[in-house]
């Protein structure tokens, strides 16, 4: 392991200590719902523990939770596939349902043997996406379980991985950039086949007789303003309030010691930026790429 990896490893201060005390221990089993082939998903050691699977090129799984909400911190412990798994995807995320969604993302691309998984993140807000940026792993995600979470306030959206920030959003909405705020969102677990796109552009394709191709999950928490408190009316307001513990004027920044661990993954492991696209949008970058991102 080198310098920079090693640097990453130290224990993140301010948000993240915010977060490890907030989080509530839920349950995959009482806290969620099998929403997609739930033939291909198992939960055993009393619904702390999930395994999903890809079966074939139409058969994967999804979980979704119970909760509906706007705001607050999810995690979960993920390893990956292992051995040979291009052309799957393996994911945890946040998604409202309907029209113009919003949504963040955590999808894991994977790739032949021996070749490392690309962390792919995303957000939309008001239907609008393509803010992507990906990143190698500084570790092998699937010897191991690890932690990933995503942290979402009225100021920023934030992705960890083992307590370190690798991306930060910002609302920028007051200057036209859109921003999820107002919808209710769901947290999913999910697996599925891309072939066609997500490893090495789908030049390499899934070699099914690998399959099933299995993701195992562990240990799901939610800090999250439950829109059942306060109803669909009413919960974009009342999870607006500044009284929640999100909405602490410290929790709208990172500490000094997480922008150097945010620095030193962007600067060593960012392997796409679509603020650093300039051919995708002609020469130009989207608006927010020139504000403060940290």
């Amino acid at each position: 392991m080198g310098r920079s990896a090693k640097a990453l490893r130290l224990a993140a201060v301010t948000l993240m200590a915010v977060l490890e005390l907030s989080l509530v221990a839920a349950n995959f089993l009482g806290d969620c719902d099998i929403t997609w082939e739930p033939q291909n998903a198992k939960m055993d050691e009393g619904g702390n523990h999930l395994t999903l699977s890809l079966v074939s090129n139409s058969s994967g799984s999804m979980l979704r939770t119970k909760k509906q909400f706007i705001f607050g911190s999810v995690s979960t412990r993920i390893k990956l596939v292992t051995g040979n798994s291009a052309g799957t995807v393996t994911t945890y995320y946040t998604s409202s349902i309907g029209d113009n969604h919003d949504e963040i993302d955590f999808e894991f691309l994977g790739n032949e043997t021996g070749k490392p998984y690309t962390v792919h993140t995303n957000v939309f807000a008001d239907g609008i996406g393509q803010k992507e940026m990906q990143f190698r792993p500084w570790f092998d995600p699937t010897a191991d379980y690890h932690n990933y979470t995503i942290f979402w306030n009225q100021c920023m959206i934030v992705w960890f991985i083992d307590d370190i920030p690798i991306r930060v959003f910002r609302n920028y909405s007051a200057q036209g950039v859109p921003f999820p705020t107002r919808r209710q969102m769901y947290a999913f677990s999910s697996i599925w086949a891309a072939e066609d796109w997500a490893t090495q552009g789908g030049r390499v394709k899934t070699d099914w007789t690998k399959a099933p191709f299995v993701a195992e999950y562990r240990d799901i928490n939610l800090r999250v303003c439950d829109c059942a408190s306060y109803g669909a009316a009413g919960c974009p307001d009342s999870c607006a309030s500044s009284s929640n513990w999100y909405a602490a004027p410290d929790l709208c920044q990172l500490s000094e010691k997480q922008l150097r661990q945010l620095h030193a993954v962007q600067l060593g492991y960012t392997i796409y930026d679509y603020c650093a696209d300039g051919k995708r949008y002609n020469g130009t970058v989207p608006p927010e790429c020139s504000m403060r991102q940290y």
